[in-house]
């Protein structure tokens, strides 16, 4: 198995890339793909296999829907676990969201109450997801537009009592969390002190949108200074983990993606040696 850079950043690898991908073995530390975009297209499933000979993968999911209390579709998630094996990826992941109901398939991520009732129905799915994938399941936070008057807990705590409870790990979305912050008015740092540091093993950096006041999570735009600012808070407190650049709308070139991807290791390497040199002054 190919390892995962500890500190390297990543790329999410979009099926306009992948030939270029191929052809050119761009100099990313990993790739993260979304399956269901390669279960429509075996082509792109078979150049995917030959880019897994030599990069880490990591799946991330977005059909999965462990919020829904309607249950999971089998059919899909064994399809995946079809290419968790054709692919072995270092991490499976997805949101803490719900996009379908009995055989609806809505195109979106939507929120659910932090409560009791919505905490049993999601540790339920993750059992499920586990047991079928054989590994741990990431879950990323979500960005935010609104909230529930039923929830009785905050995010991070409802993420906490998950992890607890099925043993699932955490991918930590920092332009989600400064997203969510600005919309419901909360403070990010904190939001990030109340995550278990020890179950979190990637993070994802995004573009985002300012649309009427609120920000969108649009992954159609460069990551914005606050987002990077909130990045290096995150190291300080959490550490570094595998960092995955996230660009889904209005598509760049390859080369910017690798740009950001060489900034978030910049700015990982900086936490590094001043750690190291504080290390070193003890």
């Amino acid at each position: 198995m190919i390892s995962m850079p500890q500190n390297g950043s990543g790329i999410g690898l979009r099926l306009p890339h992948i030939a270029e991908a191929v052809a050119t073995r761009p100099p990313a530390g990993w790739l993260e793909i979304h399956p269901e975009n390669f279960l429509a297209s075996p082509h792109a499933a078979e150049l995917l296999s030959e880019l897994a000979r030599q990069y880490p993968i990591s799946i991330h999911t977005v059909g999965i829907s462990v919020g829904s209390v309607s249950g999971l579709d089998q059919r899909h998630l064994k399809r995946i676990r079809e290419l968790v094996d054709r692919t072995n990826p270092l991490f499976v992941s997805g949101h803490l969201a719900w996009s379908t109901l009995e055989e609806t398939y809505l195109n979106d991520l939507l929120p659910l109450p932090y409560n009791l009732e919505a905490l049993r129905v999601v540790e339920m799915n993750i059992h499920r997801v586990q047991d079928e994938l054989g590994q741990p399941y990431l879950v990323e936070n979500p960005s935010s537009y609104l909230g529930f008057t039923a929830s009785t807990m905050t995010e991070a705590e409802f993420l906490y009592e998950l992890v607890r409870r099925t043993g699932c790990r955490l991918l930590c979305d920092v332009s989600n969390i400064h997203v969510s912050a600005h919309n419901m008015n909360f403070d990010p740092r904190e939001y990030i002190d109340a995550l278990p540091a020890e179950s979190i093993d990637e993070f994802h950096l995004g573009g985002y949108t300012a649309e009427e006041g609120l920000l969108i999570d649009t992954h159609g735009a460069a990551i914005a200074d606050p987002a990077w600012e909130l990045y290096s808070y995150a190291l300080r407190r959490i550490g570094p983990r595998p960092t995955l650049i996230e660009w889904d709308n209005d598509l760049p070139p390859l080369g910017v993606l690798l740009g950001e991807a060489a900034r978030a290791n910049e700015i990982a390497a900086l936490f590094i040696d001043q750690e190291a040199g504080c290390a070193r002054s003890r």
